[in-house]
Parts: C-alpha cells; structure tokens; sequence
C-alpha cells in the first residue's frame, strides 16, 4: 500500500468513525423551515397583541390579559409541534437516503443533553408565567434553547453549538431589553435558524 492509498484508507476510516459517533441525519432545510414557522408565530402574536394598525408604540391588548395568554400560548404550541414534525420528518428523511438509522447511540446521547436544559426552561419558564413575569419568558426561553444546543451539540455539527452560543446571548440581550422580547425570539428562533439552516445546507448536503 502507497502512501496515496494510505492516506485514503485513513480518510474512510474517519469518515466511518464519524458516521458512528456523530448525528448527521440533521437537515438543514428542516432548520429554514423552523424559522420561517417561527417567525410566522412571532407575526401572529404581534397580530394578538398589537393588532393590524396599530403603531410600535401603541397596543390593542396586554399580555396581562387571560386571553391574550391563551393565544400565545396556542401559537407557540402549533410552531413547536410543527417544527418538531418537520425536524423529525426531514431527519428521517435524511437518514434513509444515506441508508443510516436515525436512532442510534448517538442520537440516544443528544436528546438526552438537550432534554434536560430544555426541560427545565420550559418549566421555569410556566413558573415566570404563573407569577406574571411575562417579559422575561422570551428572553428565558432563548437561553435555555441556547445551553441546550450547546449541550446537544457535540454529537452533531459544529454550527450546531455556534447556533445555540448565539442564542444564549442574544437571550441575554433580551433581558436588558424586557419590552422587545418578542422581537428577540422572532430573531433567535427565526432569523438565526434560518441563516443556521442555509449553512449547515450548502456545507453538508
């Protein structure tokens, strides 16, 4: 064996070691089509709050009204159960073209990092609700999504974990800025996954 065929045989060996121990049925058009779900539920909860002709600076309801939290809460549970379908259907996808399994080792180890952070700012984040604390669940439910895909991200792609240090941040932001929360998470969970999606899209698939 040359040293050409060495380094080939080196190089399939990795290859294989990867396929093995990372997530790479993740597809990043499933990411672009996440953010355009959630920026179409932040317009919808722009819609409920503020209504149609009403200025920035001026609003139709209050998030303090039972109401108006049941409609946001109705939106945001079809943009999670949408983007939820549309990852696991897109990733299943992915995985039977490439002839993988999309649960394995690997993926068995990510949910579970990502599981728990997530689960608890979801679960903190029905606490800020419950006490009225409803300018800081945005800003709450950004960082936790961030620190889960920094958890999570290990097993999968690179930008995946860049993805989630960006939303860690921009979640902190949003604390210094308790009124535009709704702007931070159109931002974090829309704008960035798209941008995140068409990368991870051009760079793997």
């Amino acid at each position: 064996m040359d040293q050409q065929d060495l380094i080939k045989e080196i190089g399939h060996i990795r290859s294989m070691m990867e396929k093995s121990s990372k997530v790479l049925s993740i597809s990043g058009l499933s990411g672009v089509l996440i953010g355009i779900y959630a920026l179409l539920g932040a317009a919808a909860g722009y819609i409920v709050v503020y209504g149609f002709d009403s200025g920035f600076d001026y609003r139709d309801h209050y998030v303090t009204e039972p109401a108006v939290i049941n409609n946001l809460i109705g939106i945001a549970l079809v943009v999670l159960i949408a983007s939820l379908t549309t990852g696991l259907w897109m990733a299943r996808k992915k995985a039977k073209k490439a002839r993988q399994h999309i649960w394995n080792p690997s993926s068995k180890a990510m949910l579970l990092a990502m599981v728990i952070p997530l689960m608890t700012g979801g679960l903190f984040s029905l606490v800020l609700l419950s006490k009225g604390y409803f300018s800081l669940i945005g800003a709450t439910l950004l960082i936790f999504y961030g620190l889960s895909l920094t958890s999570g991200g290990i097993y999968t792609f690179k930008e995946v974990r860049w993805l989630g240090v960006l939303e860690i941040l921009l979640g902190l932001c949003a604390l210094l800025f308790p009124g535009y929360g709704l702007w931070f998470w159109a931002f974090g969970f829309g704008v960035l996954h798209i941008i995140y999606g068409f990368i991870v899209h051009k760079r793997y698939e």
